[in-house]
């Protein structure tokens, strides 16, 4: 059995865990208020962003463009959301899971990090890191989505990667977070009025002015964008949430620990006091 002064030794030591554990959580559920707020004003436009495009883009017909098609390199670019800070449970290893053991093979992964954590363990696993923009995270800007969407185009419009894909966590609300991968390019295109309840304006095909290859050479990199500051938006939201349930989860760990502690050093103490009441006791009879 421990002695008291290693119990009391280790329960200060807890407790001064719990105080910090404590003071993330308080941290960590500010800011989830603030990207919160950001995330859920943001979310209606990036919708509809997608809807609006992937509504076009069926109205189409068939269309020859770059960005309707895979292009002829085996090469992949993964845009990977994780977090500059670790201590958010599951959030940033959820993200790698999706890279790692997916169907994709290594050698032909080219990854985009936006976040240390990701990228950190990522280099460790033996995939490239083609670019890094892991600073964005900490206060995300339409234009550090540019940043990384002109990137990864101008290298499929190379030729030197053939598909795009984004992998964030998707924001539900304070507690549920999913982890996601979706593929950017080539944008996949469901036909015109496809399903029995198809009306007359659903089976009518787009009409573009001046052309289409011109409309979608500047509405397709503009749709990129969007995704991918709609994905940094909540991925901040989602990592402030995950680690304000951590945090949570380790003061109610801390404080069981400590209670758990209190009754045995309490035995410890008093296991003490009788065997020095014994021993007085022994003492006195042998004085008598």
């Amino acid at each position: 059995m421990a002695t008291m002064r290693e119990i009391k030794r280790r329960k200060t030591s807890i407790q001064s865990t719990q105080q910090i554990t404590k003071a993330m959580k308080v941290v960590s559920s500010a800011k989830l208020q603030k990207a919160k707020a950001k995330a859920e004003g943001t979310k209606s436009y990036f919708d509809y962003m997608y809807a609006t495009v992937s509504s076009m883009l069926a109205k189409s017909g068939s269309i020859d463009h770059p960005y309707l098609k895979a292009g002829q390199s085996e090469k992949k670019a993964i845009i990977a959301i994780t977090s500059n800070r670790g201590l958010a449970g599951g959030y940033n290893s959820n993200i790698v899971k999706l890279i790692t053991g997916g169907d994709f093979k290594k050698e032909d992964v080219s990854v985009y990090t936006i976040g240390r954590k990701g990228r950190e363990v990522l280099t460790t696993k033996g995939y490239e890191i083609a670019g890094d923009y892991s600073d964005a995270i900490e206060a995300p800007l339409y234009q550090d989505a540019v940043d990384v969407g002109k990137a990864v185009l101008d290298r499929f419009a190379a030729g030197e990667i053939g598909e795009i894909y984004l992998a964030y966590t998707v924001f539900k609300n304070t507690v549920v977070h999913i982890p996601k991968m979706i593929k950017l390019l080539p944008v996949e295109m469901t036909p015109a009025g496809e399903g029995s309840e198809a009306s007359a304006d659903d089976k009518a095909l787009m009409n573009y002015e001046p052309s289409a290859e011109e409309a979608l050479d500047s509405i397709i990199p503009k749709y990129i964008y969007s995704l991918i500051y709609g994905a940094m938006t909540e991925a901040v939201a989602s990592e402030n949430g995950a680690r304000m349930q951590a945090m949570d989860n380790a003061t109610s760990n801390a404080e069981a620990m400590i209670d758990s502690l209190s009754l045995l050093y309490n035995r410890a103490r008093q296991s003490s006091i009788t065997q020095e009441l014994t021993e007085i006791i022994a003492g006195a009879d042998a004085v008598g």
